[in-house]
């Protein structure tokens, strides 16, 4: 079968587990050149072994998205290293859940730190290339929490609402200049985001957290897998076509 990303290259944050390791996977199995981005070296670097082993061509960049700093190394050393950059997919996330009322609020700061201004400054620090380029694709990972409101994960609604409202805002202004912009929104998906191997201590409102666990359990939720096939459906698309959004429930999922 044809690869569809050759000579392509993407970048993918949070690309240790879940969604983004899948993600960077299904990019590289296209023939996309991969910069994965994680704190995480040890995760990172088993997604790069499996990479490699399927023939593909993959850099390691260790970046913590809330440092901006950071971020624009990331891009700096993907275009060093590969000449270009073709795809972004901002999709480093954690969902703290918790009351408003009864919450910490350094909760929060990570929250936002990580969901928007990670989205913010990757996608700042990339924009040079790809408007010198005339091209390129932007994929924000959002979620239906950013259409749908539920008590107990307000924060993180309210992350994911910012990053809606910003990806429109971005389609309107790249567009013109031939870069796409994509918002995909998963429902319920199998994955670490709202554990974030931050461990018990971290959970700063048990009850919320139950609650969450409990619908998820009461579900059969979508694999990471299914959110890397979208992604790969929207970049690789014509250049006549501009997949805007992507909303993915489990089909069991209604809320």
């Amino acid at each position: 079968m044809t690869q569809k990303l050759v000579g392509k290259v993407a970048i993918i944050t949070g690309a240790s587990a879940g969604i983004g390791a899948a993600t960077s996977i299904a990019l590289a199995a296209e023939g996309a050149y991969v910069a994965i981005a994680a704190r995480r070296a040890d995760k990172l670097n088993e997604i790069a072994q499996q990479i490699e082993a399927s023939g593909g061509k993959v850099l390691q960049v260790i970046t913590d998205v809330t440092d901006e700093a950071q971020v624009q190394n990331l891009i700096a050393k993907t275009k060093e290293t590969f000449g270009r950059i073709d795809i972004l997919v901002n999709n480093a996330g954690i969902a703290i859940v918790g009351q408003i009322a009864n919450a910490n609020t350094d909760d929060w700061r990570k929250t936002i730190n990580v969901n928007i201004f990670g989205v913010l400054y990757a996608t700042h620090a990339v924009l040079p290339t790809l408007l010198e380029q005339k091209s390129g694709h932007i994929v924000n990972v959002s979620s239906v929490a950013g259409r749908t409101v539920r008590a107990g994960i307000g924060i993180y609604n309210l992350t994911k609402w910012g990053v809606n409202a910003f990806s429109e805002a971005l389609r309107l202004e790249l567009t013109p200049q031939n870069i796409r912009v994509t918002v995909v929104e998963p429902g319920m998906v199998n994955t670490e985001i709202d554990e974030h191997k931050l461990g018990v201590k971290q959970i700063s409102d048990p009850v919320a957290y139950e609650k969450s666990q409990a619908l998820r359990k009461s579900i059969t939720s979508l694999e990471s897998e299914d959110i890397a096939n979208a992604i790969v459906y929207a970049v690789t698309q014509p250049e006549r076509v501009d997949v805007n959004e992507i909303m993915i429930r489990p089909t069991t999922q209604f809320w």
